[in-house]
């Protein structure tokens, strides 16, 4: 469920800002928008100890997923017959709306029935940090329907007076449940809601109940109850309002919230209990309430028996301040490539304090290459690289600040270079049944191995085919870095003949497209995780690709192999024209000449997948309701078709020319009561769709926006409603062409080829640089004692795991990074204070948590 795979073009020139960018004056932001950006990436690593079924068969076919709330935005492959799945499976994306729990689900995968959850980790917002960028293993939870709750209640409270005929003081509790927000999907539709409320104390429990909301998950309730809180008393012995203290003590109100199940059980959706008390002080009170899950019993369950999960965790939340602010920092880092040695650069010293180097690369790298600054720079710190290597066997097989971002640009430039070589090949791999399996282990009953080796072979076969003749269509950016790598190597090991090939296929062989096959999901390959027997096949593929790629195996006798019958089979590749292949495309890969032919001939694929979409109602019996259709966007057009075996019929594909795109909106939930819809608007009727989750409909909008946002026409103003029943819903304009009612929201960054928003960038290498002031100020410090002692270092100090090659310049750059820090650090701190002081606790955006069982 990560973002949009960028195209293959290198990024958009862009002037580098300059030290002149005037500094806003204090207070500005203020008047500014903020951008808050969330963000979630890492790694769901294994499970292990899983509860066994009862009976013969023990083992389980198991799969995760990751959730906000209630609702799933990732899942991983299955992992058949295990009670110790290894997934391995990484995951980034973009978190469009605020959550209160990220929760990961551990399930058994049920044919005939609904799959079972096994056990989850749920992990508070506020506590992610705690968890960020290191390995954990979490203790699976039991999963009970009474506990999985999401969504916040709007609730007044009022106490009145009321004197009987026979003057007699009777105190009454006015409870209005005005609404609800956020509650779950429910088997995937908004649900069905209704509410009791109740007075609850030591002798009573006085319970009503709201009418039933059909299709939705922001109710409205907007109902008022009557409870009677303490006993009548004479009118004349109370001189004023005043309610007992031992009943105010021992009442609560309790909102509990159901999906009506009509014909099947209702579903418990969350409660709040709040004391009566809080109206002690004043005789009115509202406030917005978090729903809570309810005491169940489950507390001394054994948790320990159900297993266990390793998490990798790195959650972010950015405050983006308007591009001014940036200048200075932006500048600084852009100038590294030129600075001497580059190891005194600002970008090479973040990667250095940073405790994991991943941190830093993602930011940096997309900064750089937006700015075409990445080449120098990653040739610089190869370079650097390159000093230390002593074998040229070895040469760029390290996990280090170049290797990593190399690796990091190929996955942005690289990704249309990728579905044009290897997704037919893939595609018709993940379709076909057929076996591929060597390892004579491994092979099932009935399966032959002679023709297992004959259907791997065709495969590889196939793909190293199409790589090697896929020069054509890598991008210049690419071609220009491994031109690079090729120039060093050569130096370096002058007397080499090999090196020259190895320093380019240990990335684009090693790293690049035997990654790829392996895991085609993670580079948009695929829309789903393949089964187990296809990733069987799958590295099989990878690892002789990889080695058929790697220049020094081709020649020797041997391969790199452990494993006896991939020796055997690789032998059917130790040909003359095998090693021809390769040496000619690592050629052509790492020339200086423009190798792609044409930038616009071809259009770019960004993004496709499985959503909902409104039937248009074309014919005058055609039904309008939603049908699954296959989404597909490319530089030119958006189409939508029945599933991928349908596509044969062209009358079935259905075609928007992204020029004809006038604007990309959400849709309010309210036009069709369901949630996560956008609409495309073009030169017909809007087009209504619903994406899966807010995930993927975040992206979907975004990737739309991008791509139409030079369009001629696009709309300054649409309508957030759909039209029905011969009326807008928003604005009750009868007219289908009436002009909308709201603006467009403000466009998005204009490069389509790779998706770079540079101030948040800034803004992530701004947050590292602060979270990583202690070991700056040791680097610091560490430059001055060099400066100081030029003798020999005799024992290792605290400073030996620093690249300090000149420490007078070094210096220099610390003292600029600190004093941009410092800079940032005021608007920053200000926008902080300004948020926490403006969102009152019980407000709509800082709910109370109530009070639970």
């Amino acid at each position: 469920m990560a973002a949009a795979a960028p195209a293959a073009a290198a990024a958009s020139s862009e002037a580098p800002a300059t030290s002149g960018t005037a500094e806003p004056e204090a207070g500005d932001e203020d008047s500014r928008e903020v951008r808050v950006l969330q963000s979630l990436r890492g790694k769901i690593c294994e499970a292990k100890n899983l509860l066994p079924y009862l009976g013969p068969n023990k083992m389980r076919d198991c799969f995760c997923t990751i959730n906000l709330d209630q609702e799933e935005v990732y899942r991983t492959q299955v992992v058949e017959k295990s009670l110790s799945p290894f997934f391995s499976e990484e995951f980034y994306f973009e978190i469009p709306r605020t959550f209160q729990y990220l929760s990961f689900y551990v399930y058994d995968k049920n044919v005939l029935q609904r799959d079972l959850r096994i056990g989850k980790v749920a992990i508070k917002k506020e506590d992610l940090c705690n968890h960020s960028g290191k390995e954990t293993w979490f203790l699976l939870q039991p999963v009970d329907s009474n506990s999985e709750v999401q969504g916040k209640v709007h609730l007044e409270l009022k106490l009145n007076e009321l004197i009987t005929e026979n003057g007699t003081v009777c105190q009454q509790l006015v409870v209005h449940i005005v609404s609800c927000h956020g509650l779950p999907l429910i088997n995937g539709q908004s649900c069905d809601p209704y509410a009791t409320v109740s007075l609850v104390g030591p002798s009573r429990n006085d319970q009503k109940k709201t009418k039933v909301k059909k299709k939705t998950s922001n109710p409205q309730f907007n109902e008022i109850f009557y409870f009677e809180v303490t006993r009548s008393s004479s009118y004349t012995r109370k001189s004023q309002f005043q309610v007992e203290e031992e009943d105010i003590e021992k009442l609560e109100i309790r909102i509990d919230l159901w999906n009506n199940g009509n014909l099947v059980q209702d579903i418990f959706l969350g409660e709040i209990k709040v004391p009566v008390n809080v109206l002690r002080n004043d005789s009115s009170h509202q406030a917005w309430y978090l729903l809570q899950p309810r005491d169940n019993g489950n507390k001394s369950s054994k948790t320990d028996d159900l297993g266990s999960l390793r998490l990798n965790i790195c959650y972010t939340e950015d405050y983006v301040l308007p591009s001014e602010y940036y200048g200075p920092l932006k500048t600084l880092l852009l100038k590294s490539p030129d600075v001497q040695p580059i190891s005194a650069s600002a970008a090479y010293i973040l990667g250095e304090i940073c405790r994991d180097k991943n941190d830093a690369v993602l930011p940096l790298v997309r900064l750089l290459l937006h700015h075409d600054k990445l080449v120098p720079f990653a040739t610089a710190v190869a370079e650097l690289d390159l000093k230390d290597t002593q074998d040229a066997n070895t040469i760029f097989r390290g996990n280090s600040l170049a290797t990593r971002c190399l690796d990091e640009m190929m996955k942005i430039v690289g990704g249309h270079y990728l579905k044009v070589t290897l997704k037919p090949i893939l595609d018709e791999i993940c379709e076909s049944s057929k076996s591929c399996e060597i390892d004579p282990i491994k092979l099932k009953e009935g399966d032959n191995v002679e023709n297992n080796k004959e259907n791997l072979r065709y495969y590889v076969d196939k793909l190293f085919s199409t790589i090697v003749k896929s020069s054509m269509s890598c991008p210049t950016v690419m071609c220009d870095t491994f031109y690079s790598l090729r120039q060093m190597a050569t130096q370096r090991f002058p007397n080499d003949p090999h090196v020259q090939y190895s320093a380019v296929s240990s990335f684009v062989f090693l790293r690049f497209f035997a990654v790829a096959v392996v895991s085609p999901h993670t580079f948009h390959l695929r829309p789903h995780h393949p089964d187990a027997q296809t990733i069987r096949t799958l590295t099989l593929i990878s690892k002789t690709i990889q080695t058929l790629g790697s220049w020094g195996s081709l020649s020797k006798s041997k391969s790199s192999f452990k494993e006896t019958f991939m020796c055997e089979f690789f032998k059917m590749f130790q040909e003359e024209r095998y090693i021809i292949a390769v040496k000619k495309f690592l050629d052509e890969i790492s020339s200086t000449e423009t190798k792609e032919s044409s930038g616009t001939s071809e259009p770019v694929h960004l993004k496709e997948g499985e959503m909902y979409k409104r039937a248009q109602g074309r014919t005058r019996i055609g039904k309008k309701n939603f049908k699954k259709r296959w989404f597909c966007l490319t530089s030119r057009e958006l189409t939508y078709h029945k599933q991928p075996e349908f596509i044969e019929r062209k009358d079935a594909i259905y075609t928007i020319p992204v020029k004809n795109i006038l604007a990309v909106e959400k849709l309010e939930e309210s036009s069709f009561n369901k949630k996560n819809m956008f609409q495309v608007i073009h030169m017909e009727k809007p087009l209504y769709v619903q994406a899966n989750n807010c995930v993927e409909a975040n992206e979907w909008i975004d990737v739309l926006c991008r791509v139409s946002r030079c369009n001629q026409n696009r709309l300054s103003f649409y309508h957030p409603s759909a039209y029905l029943n011969g009326n807008w819903l928003c604005c009750l304009e009868t007219s289908e062409n009436a002009l909308g009612c709201k603006p467009c929201t403000a466009g998005v960054p204009a490069d389509i080829q790779i998706d770079i928003d540079e101030d948040r960038e800034t803004e992530r290498i701004y947050s590292l640089f602060t979270l990583s002031l202690l070991k700056l100020q040791k680097m610091e410090e560490a430059c001055g004692t060099i400066a100081v002692y030029q003798g020999p270092q005799k024992e290792p100090d605290d400073y030996s795991n620093f690249v300090i090659e000149d420490s007078v310049t070094t210096f220099k750059t610390i003292k600029q990074i600190k004093s941009i820090i410092e800079k940032l650090d005021e608007p920053h701190e200000k926008y902080r204070k300004k948020r926490s002081t403006s969102a009152k606790y019980g407000s709509k955006e800082n709910p109370i948590v109530g009070k639970t069982s």
